[in-house]
């Protein structure tokens, strides 16, 4: 169905096509990037990919049957010492591919990488609580609810 391979600087163009705006920026990553989404900035993002034990894992999501690509996915502070990571920024960027599993199964792709490959013992994430197709899709491959960070993030109206 999918599988995940290692995003680089051939791929920018296509995710930042993806993004659309300021809002649907923030949901998708949080307040780590500004509109527009640019080079530059995702070119300083693949710092800590490289090495023996990098520190953030970033993929892009391909169609197997077809060499497409849909979607992006990432495994950021992955702490080795501590058994621990967080999946963020999961997005399936085509939109004709949305509503047919392909996050869940991005999701489980990237949980197993982290469980069988790296060894981990608990991965995170977070997600705001108006993306409610996103927290089922996450709740679908097992993660629970642990906590609200509440009054966390400002929208652009105040």
């Amino acid at each position: 169905m999918v599988v995940l391979e290692p995003f680089t600087e051939a791929d920018f163009d296509r995710l930042i096509g993806w993004i659309p705006s300021s809002d649907f920026l923030l949901q998708w990553a949080g307040p780590d990037f500004e509109y527009p989404l640019n080079r530059e900035r995702l070119s300083e993002h693949l710092t800590g990919t490289q090495g023996e034990l990098p520190s953030k894992l970033i993929y892009k999501v391909v169609d197997s049957e077809d060499g497409t690509v849909i979607g992006h996915i990432e495994m950021a502070a992955v702490d080795r010492r501590n058994g621990s990571a967080r999946v963020c920024r999961v997005l399936v960027g085509d939109p004709s591919y949305r509503g047919r599993g392909i996050g869940t199964v991005m999701m489980e792709k990237i949980v197993e990488i982290g469980f069988c490959q790296l060894g981990l013992h608990r991965i995170e994430l977070a997600v705001f609580d108006f993306n409610t197709s996103a927290i089922r899709c996450y709740e679908k491959v097992g993660f629970v609810k642990e906590g609200h960070l509440r009054e966390c993030r400002k929208a652009d109206d105040g």
